[in-house]
């Protein structure tokens, strides 16, 4: 479609203003020789071609075009190239003055000025000059007209590209003018300041931010970036991260621009890029007893919802497990998980660690302050690990945060809100600490609304085989070893042991062992040194062997030597062979041996 073509509207009013001027009719065509505007005649013609459509056949309006040069024809019917129809003789105009409508150095049109009577001839022969210049000044007034349409066009384009921007950003958007009211926002605006986009514009920053440094801006013309901000409105806390900078206009500042984002969002976002924490579920625990399942069923009941839980246990057990299983499952899934280990943090640290500190609050403090454990986890959950070994003067700020909901940094009077669940966790006996006046009794209840508790791997020993398997299956992978499993001497002496480390102290010493086997069976120099020093004095401090007859003991030295002669030679048919030389024993009596003490079996697992 031509230029022309698009404002035809306009056009077409151009052409009527100049019949109506001149009382002469009025033809105007686009540079693809189409009539687009006339008067008269040339009204019914609209859309319809001149000179067979062609710019360069050689007539009147081509030659306009091509030479950007007005014409004026003074007898059009003796003029065989004045238009097609001189030719067949059929011409109805007596003369024509035109002109051509340029627009960024292009020819975009020609506007023609026809005479049909002797009179209108008359006045276009005597008063062509005055005429052309009248035309000029028209093309002249269309143009600017078309110019002035394509520069708003261009800006309501801009306009919407800059809105869909604003629009898509994740951030809110807020701007004012230089009277501190309100001119632009966007939709992440409305939700996090909770009003619609027609009441926010035009209202007074003021009401909506009460004292923003924003409105500052206007005056210092400095902005600043990710600044803490708190603002209530309506009932509605916002606790928000923003940046402002100030909107110049010929060195004079016209408005301020901000972007700004809740601080529990900010604090997520800073979650998931420094936190390697991984999500963990309850399937992932190892474990088929029924101690077991019965603590997973009661956590899996109350991860729904948010009150607080203590889960107590042994060190080793997996309560850590437990809480990361519990937030994983819970509606506060997608936000932080913070881990915070109570004993392992110093004292002097552990109050800025936990609650945080404002800028000076004590020598070495950052200037812009820092958030402490319980702000990162807004949102979300956290999880205080080792709880018994929190300090009593601690103590009284933990319970502030669990009933008010709302943390005071160190060296600061502000009291900042969080959504948190607090899970703790500890391998101490809290009620006899609060007997001893260790633990706060209030603090207690606080934390131990619902009780959960981790059995003792030795409470659950039908689980040892299972996380045996799992363990070794786990560091073969890591570091890349070639162990098929354990001799079953070795097998029986883990699964005997009582491990007082519970499953960390087995996972260590799987992880021990896969380095220290050299063969693809994990025997008994290859397990930890205290697990066979442990076997020893039990065997030694068991007196029940001695009770036995003679042809049971024999029986089971016989499995020992047999255990330990495969686990030196292997379990092929030449190192059987071997085997049965070192005895000095027969191949088949060797097999019948094997088979009496069921090790031929062990031998297929193998």
């Amino acid at each position: 479609m031509s230029l022309l073509a698009q404002f035809q509207e306009m056009t077409q009013q151009v052409a009527e203003a100049i019949s109506a001027a001149l009382q002469i009719e009025t033809e105007i065509v686009d540079d693809q020789m189409t009539i687009i505007a006339g008067t008269g005649i040339y009204k019914k013609r609209i859309n319809s071609q001149e000179e067979f459509g062609q710019v360069h056949a050689g007539y009147l309006y081509g030659r306009v075009i091509t030479t950007k040069q007005p014409y004026f024809i003074e007898d059009a019917r003796s003029d065989p190239q004045y238009d097609p129809s001189v030719l067949e003789g059929v011409t109805e105009e007596l003369a024509e003055l035109c002109s051509p409508i340029q627009y960024k150095g292009n020819v975009i049109g020609v506007i023609g000025l026809i005479a049909f009577t002797e009179a209108q001839r008359h006045r276009l022969i005597h008063n062509r000059l005055a005429y052309l210049t009248f035309l000029q000044r028209m093309t002249e007034l269309l143009t600017g007209k078309i110019a002035e349409q394509e520069a708003w066009a261009e800006w309501k384009k801009t306009f919407l590209q800059l809105e869909t921007l604003i629009e898509s950003i994740h951030e809110g958007i807020i701007a004012i003018d230089e009277r501190g009211v309100i001119t632009t926002c966007n939709a992440t605006a409305e939700q996090l300041i909770q009003k619609k986009k027609q009441e926010l514009i035009g209202a007074p920053l003021q009401s909506i931010w009460h004292n923003s440094p924003m409105l500052a801006v206007l005056t210092s013309g400095t902005g600043y970036a990710e600044q803490e901000e708190n603002y209530h409105l309506d009932g509605h806390d916002m606790h928000l991260i923003v940046t402002a900078r100030p909107i110049r206009v010929h060195d004079r500042v016209a408005g301020v621009v901000a972007s700004f984002r809740r601080m529990v969002d900010m604090r997520r976002l800073a979650y998931i890029l420094t936190n390697e924490h991984k999500n963990l579920y309850f399937s992932e625990i190892m474990g088929k007893s029924r101690a077991l399942e019965l603590v997973i069923k009661q956590a899996e009941q109350v991860a729904r919802g948010t009150s607080n839980i203590l889960i107590t246990g042994e060190s080793g057990t997996g309560k850590g497990m437990l809480a990361a299983a519990i937030h994983s499952a819970s509606s506060r899934r997608s936000g932080p998980f913070i881990i915070v280990n109570c004993g392992a943090i110093p004292e002097a640290l552990l109050e800025s660690e936990l609650f945080g500190y404002d800028a000076g609050a004590f020598t070495g403090a950052k200037r812009e302050g820092k958030a402490g454990k319980f702000e990162l986890a807004d949102g979300g959950t956290i999880f205080l690990d080792e709880i018994g070994d929190l300090p009593l003067h601690l103590q009284v700020k933990l319970l502030h945060v669990l009933q008010t909901k709302q943390v005071e940094r160190v060296g600061s009077n502000t009291l900042r809100p969080v959504d948190i669940r607090v899970i703790s966790a500890t391998n101490k006996n809290l009620e006899e600490m609060v007997r001893d006046k260790e633990f706060r009794e209030d603090l207690y209840f606080r934390l131990n609304v619902i009780p959960l508790h981790m059995p003792a791997l030795r409470e659950r020993a039908e689980d040892i085989p299972l996380l045996l398997d799992y363990f070794l299956a786990k560091y073969r992978q890591i570091l890349n070893h070639a162990v098929l499993d354990f001799t079953p001497e070795v097998k029986a002496i883990l699964c005997q042991y009582h491990w007082p480390g519970n499953v960390r102290e087995l996972e260590n010493a799987i992880e021990y062992a896969v380095n220290m086997e050299t063969t693809p069976y994990i025997g008994l120099e290859s397990i930890p040194a205290r697990i066979r020093q442990h076997q020893s004095i039990s065997a030694i401090a068991n007196p029940a062997e001695s009770e036995l007859p003679l042809r049971e003991r024999l029986h089971r030295h016989e499995r020992q030597i047999l255990l330990s002669l495969l686990h030196q030679y292997g379990h092929s048919l030449e190192a059987k062979r071997r085997i049965a030389a070192k005895l000095e024993i027969g191949l088949a009596t060797l097999y019948r041996k094997l088979e009496a003490h069921k090790l031929l079996s062990d031998e297929k697992v193998f």
